[in-house]
């Protein structure tokens, strides 16, 4: 079996969890996928106006997948081989991750908290986690590139591969921290249509108050908004 690098399509890593209320983002790393919201409602729940940036890494899910008979070396094989990808990781340029929604560094310290799942086929079982390639300064095909020479090169356990599975996508740290950069592009936005209409007419903003949602906007930048709304109402 040989490992796959798939591109960007429109479909999320995985299915992402609801943000609990009132959860403070300031120095978390969320995964970013197409949309915070279901697809049918982007367009109309989305803003014009938001803050596009690049995303601070390439996301790709991966699977270590063991099929020896024996149950316990079975699983022995594969710990063995996340334990030798959590080694190489740094070496590679990469980190290993593990969350659909918040995202937390995997070591070998809390690597034990990663579940075996059985597999489709009979005495076949599989660890999922992520692997993560940071985007600053770094084309993405680049990240690309050095996530898939990653998985090929972690040497195979016994029976034990590694592989990569699904679409990539994008994560970000601490979106929070650009509330009020996201406010001034907003401001900046309404104070143009407001000079545009003229003294018969202003503008109205709610919203302002909602948590900061995120969508990819591209290849590998994301789009950081609030979902406010615009009324133009008649001067009193």
């Amino acid at each position: 079996m040989r490992k796959l690098i798939v591109f960007f399509t429109t479909a999320a890593l995985a299915a992402v969890a609801a943000p609990a209320a009132a959860q403070d983002l300031r120095s978390q790393e969320i995964v970013v996928t197409a949309s915070r919201i279901d697809n049918d409602d982007f367009s109309d729940y989305r803003p014009a106006v938001g803050l596009r940036r690049e995303a601070d890494f390439l996301v790709q899910q991966v699977i270590i997948r063991g099929d020896t008979r024996d149950a316990d070396q079975r699983e022995e094989e594969i710990r063995a081989m996340l334990f030798g990808a959590i080694r190489a990781a740094s070496g590679a340029g990469v980190e290993l991750a593990q969350g659909n929604y918040i995202v937390t560094q995997v070591t070998e310290d809390n690597a034990d908290e990663l579940e075996l799942s059985r597999d489709r086929r009979p005495d076949s079982e599989f660890i999922r986690f992520l692997v993560k390639a940071p985007l600053a300064d770094t084309p993405i095909s680049e990240a690309q590139a050095r996530i898939e020479a990653f998985v090929e090169a972690v040497p195979e356990v016994g029976r034990a591969q590694m592989d990569i599975s699904g679409d990539g996508t994008l994560s970000v740290v601490g979106p929070d921290n650009y509330r009020d950069a996201i406010i001034a592009q907003i401001a900046a936005d309404s104070k143009r249509q407001a000079d545009t209409l003229g003294d018969e007419f202003t503008v109205e903003l709610t919203g302002l108050n909602m948590p900061v949602q995120w969508a990819r906007s591209g290849p590998g930048e994301v789009l950081l908004f609030i979902p406010y709304e615009m009324k133009i109402v008649p001067r009193r």
